[in-house]
């Protein structure tokens, strides 16, 4: 059966649609046209959009293919938007900085053509904050864009588009990147699913391809079964990016959920309280988690043989270390005139890093990555929160103060998330449910480096036994759309 509604279908039903003819591209472009028509000029998602003429005539092409037995993959005739920070070809790339914004790119980046390949039409870019810096999607080349269940609140970031083009169904799924949470941040704040595999398990495109190893690109979606999907296309050894991963994930067909009672999970919470967070949030996970001790996974609390507030440094130096390539910009006055606060603090601080900074932070994450797989040999998976506040007003461009413990840099409030970036391995980021006033939470699940298959079987687990997904958003529609 088709639902009523074209957008209401995950991205994997409406593969299946599209794949039977029961329902044609022409028709699938059309109804999210229309949707991102009524709702993008309130949230500010999709951005960069194409003449909506030429998109119509390319699903047109996609039903000429499946009429003649052509059929290009699991995205055959699908609308997709791609973060601003990849390139596609055809779409500009502003990085939401007004330095590049228009700049038209020669070709795809590797994932970004994987998706092509497997049928996708692209019809904009999703927005981002500034060189992806900062929870918070925001720039002066695009504007805000708003959460998809409180349009006063923040989207999070910097896949803060792409999460809240799939909260509000204007995406059937949507690709991120992630360095420091920006696929676990934003899904947490829209209640949807967020994945950051193992670094190398999708192939890096970028001007540095050997020591950059802090960001990775990923997939997200409206469930677990699209996220599988998403990453099994996105993914695969590429001899461009010579330390993505050699081994294949198999088809979605292949994962199974796995059995509850044979699941443990240590629970890392905010670290006996290292972590400031804002009230409710541990609360909100804890209850997540109990529901899963009913159905029979083991649930324990566990600390790591680390002192964790090392990590900071580590990630600072790193961190600053890679925007080094950016000091131009800010020796240049024009330039620099047009770069936000955060991003001057990011390139100001690789001004005078020395090699023995990169040394100390390189051991650093060794020891800490160490002390992660000691974990793991113990548990299947470990948890804590995927932010450690909830969705906060869209005008604040970060908070500034959690439970009265002062903020010293514009993204200290994300320090959670630094673990499973540094050791580089595969983190899902699942909802966690809503406090009192209707913000949602996630929850991060990290697993052993390399066992991305894993994880996200233990996801399908958790979707079946939490409900939080059907929890849909009262949309704000633009004023005069229908």
């Amino acid at each position: 059966m088709v639902p009523g509604d074209i957008t209401a279908m995950s991205a994997s039903q409406l593969s299946a649609a599209i794949r039977t003819r029961k329902v044609s591209c022409v028709e699938t472009m059309q109804a999210y046209l229309d949707r991102i028509d009524r709702f993008n000029p309130v949230y500010n998602a999709i951005v960069s959009r194409p003449d909506p003429a030429t998109l119509v005539a390319q699903a047109r092409q996609a039903d000429d293919e499946l009429a003649n037995g052509r059929y290009r993959g699991w995205m055959h005739g699908m609308p997709h938007a791609v973060k601003d920070l990849a390139n596609a070809s055809g779409l500009p790339t502003s990085h939401g900085s007004p330095l590049f914004a228009g700049t038209l790119p020669v070709e795809d980046d590797i994932h970004v053509a994987r998706l092509r390949k497997a049928g996708a039409i692209f019809i904009g870019k999703t927005n981002v904050p500034e060189f992806g810096t900062g929870s918070q999607s925001y720039n002066t080349v695009f504007g805000v864009t708003r959460n998809a269940y409180d349009v006063a609140l923040t989207s999070g970031g910097s896949s803060g588009g792409a999460a809240v083009g799939m909260a509000t169904h204007m995406l059937p799924a949507a690709d991120g990147s992630d360095m420091m949470g920006s696929l676990r941040n934003p899904a947490a704040f829209n209640n949807v699913i967020g994945f950051r595999p193992s670094f190398g398990r999708v192939p890096n495109t970028g001007d540095e391809i050997f020591y950059s190893q802090l960001a990775t690109n990923g997939p997200m979606g409206r469930n677990v079964e699209d996220t599988i999907r998403l990453l099994v296309t996105m993914s695969g050894f590429d001899a461009r990016s010579p330390q993505s991963m050699r081994d294949a994930l198999p088809e979605y067909d292949a994962f199974t959920a796995m059995v509850p009672n044979d699941v443990r999970i240590g629970w890392l919470g905010d670290f006996d309280g290292y972590l400031a967070t804002e009230p409710g949030v541990i609360a909100l996970c804890e209850h997540a988690l109990r529901g899963l001790e009913v159905a029979g996974v083991r649930i324990e609390p566990v600390r790591p043989a680390f002192d964790v507030s090392r990590l900071w440094q580590c990630w600072l130096n790193l961190r600053h270390w890679s925007q080094a390539g950016r000091l131009p910009l800010l020796d240049n006055p024009a330039s620099r005139a047009q770069l936000k606060p955060e991003m001057i603090f990011e390139i100001e601080g690789s001004r005078n890093l020395a090699a023995a900074h990169i040394h100390a932070a390189a051991l650093t994450r060794t020891q800490w990555y160490h002390a992660l797989h000691a974990m793991l040999e113990s548990y299947d998976f470990l948890a804590l929160p995927s932010a450690q506040v909830f969705p906060f007003a869209a005008e604040v461009h970060w908070p500034d103060t959690i439970a009265d413990r002062s903020m010293d840099t514009y993204h200290r409030w994300m320090e959670v998330v630094i673990g499973a970036s540094l050791a580089g391995v595969p983190t899902l980021s699942l909802p966690a449910g809503f406090d009192t006033h209707g913000r949602p939470m996630g929850i991060q699940l990290i697993g052993r480096y390399g066992c991305d298959q894993q994880v996200l079987e233990f996801g399908m687990t958790y979707e079946r036994l939490t409900g939080h997904l059907a929890r849909r958003p009262q949309l704000v529609a633009a004023t005069g759309a229908a």
